[in-house]
């Protein structure tokens, strides 16, 4: 496939895929207004497909406000009753919409998937292998790499295995926390308190607790427990929470870093960088990129994202999260494979900071996509 798209067209045509069965719902619809507000329509053809929360795929609206956070309501996609399904047709990718009792419509052929999926069912592989399986290029990593950016567990064991430093922490099963809590509370109180309880492949923030003391660490794993029954459970680290934003490098280049950019969390009620502090508060975080470090610590940041970048397979874009501690040491905390993309989220600001704006950012990723064969690579 080439940049033209399908023979005889001149825009290639992207559909646009947001929503999903997880609990980052809404911050994929929130994610999809910014794409949609902001893809040079002139060089491509969009179509928008919602994933409702059942998992029926839809037709849905290319309107930014239908799809915008508002102060009343999260956005979410309805189930309806059109089902969109992708499928190959005469050696092409046709979008088709099959209705009860009607003869199913063809859409057309799609050149690239364009996934603001967040969290399980989406970010984590599992629409990436379908994409595969139907020979479909995409944005954004792919399967096995999206698979071990969604578990923090796993995302950990890459790190160490690739040199990188990362913080204390006990993974917990579902059936080790069923079986033994006991064992599970020894556990977390060698690694000292405070400590971060988090789902193992969720994301935004979702299901994160700071915990204090030994008693508040039931109620903190029960609240992780509801978005996914694996967790992690973090040793807290004195440090400044430093990001850096890597694209993908064009052919057999190396990736791009953006400049490291550092969060600032300020207002009431935000102990850490939490959901409402992402995207609800307007003026609950600050971003300052590049980050005031010294020259030789943002060289650093640049270099290690962009080993966290090629450790865990990525491609496309990912956001590397990093503390700075007091001796100037650098630890790993996550990578992001699918970040936060709305204009106002911290991967989009830390390139514009770097020179690259929000539609160019956008058109670079499904350059990118439509330069990469699916399959083994």
């Amino acid at each position: 496939m080439t940049t033209e798209g399908r023979a005889g067209q001149s825009r290639p045509r992207v559909a646009v895929l947001f929503g999903g069965r997880s609990s980052e719902h809404a911050v994929s619809c929130v994610t999809a207004a910014g794409v949609l507000g902001a893809i040079d329509r002139d060089k491509y053809e969009v179509i928008p497909i919602g994933i409702a929360k059942t998992g029926q795929w839809v037709l849905a609206s290319g309107d930014v406000q239908d799809w915008s956070l508002a102060a009343s309501s999260l956005p979410e996609v309805e189930s309806s009753a059109q089902t969109v399904t992708l499928a190959e047709i005469g050696g092409e990718h046709q979008l088709i919409v099959a209705s009860p009792n009607e003869v199913p419509l063809e859409l057309g052929s799609v050149d690239v998937v364009f996934p603001l999926l967040h969290g399980p069912f989406g970010e984590d592989g599992t629409i990436q292998g379908f994409l595969e399986l139907s020979d479909t290029r995409y944005v954004g990593a792919g399967v096995l790499a999206s698979a071990v950016g969604m578990d923090k567990h796993f995302m950990k064991v890459v790190f160490e295995s690739a040199g990188l430093r990362v913080g204390p922490y006990v993974a917990v099963t579902d059936r080790q926390w069923r079986k033994d809590p006991e064992t599970v509370r020894k556990r977390v109180d060698r690694l000292g308190f405070p400590v971060f309880v988090k789902p193992a492949r969720a994301g935004s923030s979702m299901g994160i607790s700071k915990v204090d003391s030994m008693e508040g660490l039931d109620a903190a794993i029960e609240v992780a427990r509801g978005h996914d029954p694996k967790l992690v459970i973090e040793a807290g680290i004195t440090g400044r929470e430093i990001e850096c934003a890597v694209l993908e490098g064009r052919g057999t280049d190396a990736p791009r870093t953006s400049m490291p950019g550092e969060i600032s969390v300020a207002g009431r009620g935000h102990e850490f960088y939490d959901f409402n502090a992402k995207y609800v508060e307007d003026d609950a975080a600050a971003l300052s990129c590049p980050a005031d470090l010294p020259e030789e610590a943002i060289a650093r940041v640049r270099e290690l994202a962009a080993v966290a970048f090629d450790a865990v397979g990525a491609e496309g874009l990912s956001r590397v999260d990093f503390f700075y501690t007091p001796e100037g040491e650098l630890i790993i905390n996550e990578i992001n494979t699918m970040p936060g993309f709305t204009p106002k989220s911290m991967y989009p600001q830390m390139w514009k900071a770097s020179g690259m704006g929000y539609a160019e950012l956008i058109d670079e990723l499904i350059h990118l996509a439509l330069h990469r064969r699916t399959g083994l690579r």
